[in-house]
């Protein structure tokens, strides 16, 4: 239980207008007894932003994105409408950045505590707490473009997403519509529970539905980065391992178009062409995909309605308008320069 001011004063033996005097640094007060107080202030660690001075700051319009995978150039715009549509609702907008292995639950109740939030969004990564994690924010969240476990602890998550799964199937169902059956991928680490692994999943039975079955050989990934897996850097050194590897393949599905514009570069510098050599397909339809050369074939997410429906959810859970929703949308198949029929 934290310490109120209420009981620092009770510990002082003095009223709660003295410990706001000690608190404020306010003239009007004995230096012995303004001592004692702050002396208990730091043995009880009583938080200066629970005090009589921060009220107001507990009444804060801030509004926290947490982020995993700021590298990831796919969140600069998700990130430009958030930022806007919350001020344009005369909020405050704060962008923290989660480390890939860190718990952000935890992050957000740190920030939730130094900065008095009004509503938390997550964005990117997987969740998979459990409801006794998830209890311990107060304040209203949601999960925008992230995965989160289909679970019964998670059901009532507010959730702003496409189907991973169902996009990632789209596309690789593609490939083998155009002949392609030796298809590689370059997918997250077998350790990570983010989007990567349901798009692995969506990459696995899609050739499975038509008629090839997955090859282990051809699911790359490098275990050396993996604070950085949507990254061009990832999608390069996954592919040169690939490549040099000698292992036969005719198409490419990477699980970002980021680690697609990495993979394309090292086939280039093996001396191959796209698509001449390798059919080559990404996922998330950032802006450098379409004007990468050749332009990368990929699912293009709706990242603006995304974005702004992501909003529209948190500010009618902070008015206590809905309790919670899920809001699923459809990825577009872009069909680029980078794959071709055999």
């Amino acid at each position: 239980m934290e310490t109120t001011i209420k009981d620092i004063a009770r510990i002082c033996g003095v009223a709660v207008s003295t410990v706001s005097r000690a608190i404020n640094n306010h003239p009007d007060i004995n230096e012995e007894t303004k001592a004692l107080i702050m002396q208990t202030v730091k043995d009880y660690h009583y938080l200066p932003n629970n005090s009589a001075r921060n009220l107001k700051r507990s009444e804060s319009n801030t509004i926290a994105v947490l982020i995993k995978g700021i590298g990831n150039p796919f969140f600069s715009n998700i990130l430009k409408v958030f930022e806007q549509e919350i001020q344009n609702k005369k909020h405050s907008f704060l962008l923290h950045r989660v480390e890939e292995h860190e718990d952000e639950i935890e992050v957000a109740l740190m920030l939730e505590k130094e900065k008095r939030l009004k509503g938390i969004i997550f964005l990117g990564g997987y969740f998979l707490h459990t409801r006794e994690s998830l209890d311990k924010l107060k304040i209203p969240y949601i999960l925008s473009t992230g995965g989160v476990s289909d679970t019964n602890e998670t059901e009532t998550l507010s959730c702003v997403s496409v189907d991973d799964y169902l996009e990632s199937y789209k596309i690789v169902d593609y490939l083998c519509k155009l002949g392609h059956k030796r298809i590689a991928t370059i997918a997250a680490p077998p350790m990570d529970e983010n989007i990567g692994k349901l798009r692995l999943k969506g990459y696995k039975c899609a050739l499975k539905d038509n008629g090839v079955e997955p090859d282990q050989g051809l699911i790359c990934y490098n275990v050396e980065d993996t604070d950085q897996i949507f990254s061009m850097e990832y999608g390069y050194a996954a592919a040169k391992k690939l490549l040099e590897s000698g292992t036969d393949f005719t198409a490419l599905f990477a699980i970002s178009d980021s680690i697609a514009i990495g993979a394309a570069k090292a086939i280039f510098d093996s001396g191959k062409k796209i698509p001449d050599d390798y059919s080559v397909a990404g996922f998330d339809g950032i802006d450098y995909a379409k004007y990468y050369q050749p332009s990368i074939t990929t699912i293009r997410q709706p990242i603006e309605d995304m974005a702004a429906e992501t909003i529209h959810i948190l500010f009618d859970l902070m008015d206590g308008k809905i309790t919670g929703a899920r809001k699923t949308f459809q990825g577009e198949l872009v069909i680029g320069q980078s794959t071709r029929a055999l």
